[in-house]
């Protein structure tokens, strides 16, 4: 597997994954008709210290990862991220590989720590990795989002320390 930059001819194929991820409104919490320019322009189009990463697997962008400052101003030194992995290569360490690639990268661009806010309590894949990953759960926000099958379910507030860029 090759984690790399994400480049702009990256973009079909990872809107091919994300787009079905983000109107299934399980997981991530986009509205569900978010649309491909404001997605592409959040996601692989904002300015330093943003960045993109895509994984690469049997020559296919298997998933992609986000990196931005989670406020801005006096808070910007914490990272925050958003990932999406294609479906057709679950189970095969790209979530993995991916966080770990984030937190490397997070903390080479300067940033101390990495806040998610919003992890949704039934993607229990994902709050498992995050916590193998050195992630504490701050918060479990009850009935903060709407899930289209299970109804209104919490999401966690995770937080991880970065270890300086050495």
């Amino acid at each position: 597997m090759q984690i790399r930059d994400a480049r702009p001819e990256d973009w079909p194929a990872m809107w091919a994954f994300m787009r079905p991820i983000i109107q299934a409104a399980e997981t991530y919490p986009w509205p569900p008709d978010t649309t491909e320019s404001w997605a592409r322009t959040y996601w692989i189009e904002r300015p330093a210290p943003a960045a993109a990463l895509v994984a690469v697997l049997d020559g296919r962008v298997a998933g992609t990862v986000e990196i931005h400052p989670n406020l801005p101003g006096q808070g910007s030194h914490v990272a925050n991220a958003g990932f999406m992995v294609d479906p057709a290569f679950g189970r095969r360490g790209v979530g993995r590989a991916l966080g770990e690639a984030a937190l490397t990268r997070a903390a080479a661009d300067g940033f101390t720590a990495m806040q998610f806010n919003a992890v949704v309590a039934t993607n229990t894949g994902a709050v498992a990795l995050w916590h193998s990953l050195g992630f504490e759960t701050l918060a479990l926000l009850p009935g903060a989002f709407r899930h289209p099958k299970e109804g209104p379910v919490g999401l966690h507030v995770m937080f991880r320390e970065l270890a300086p860029a050495v």
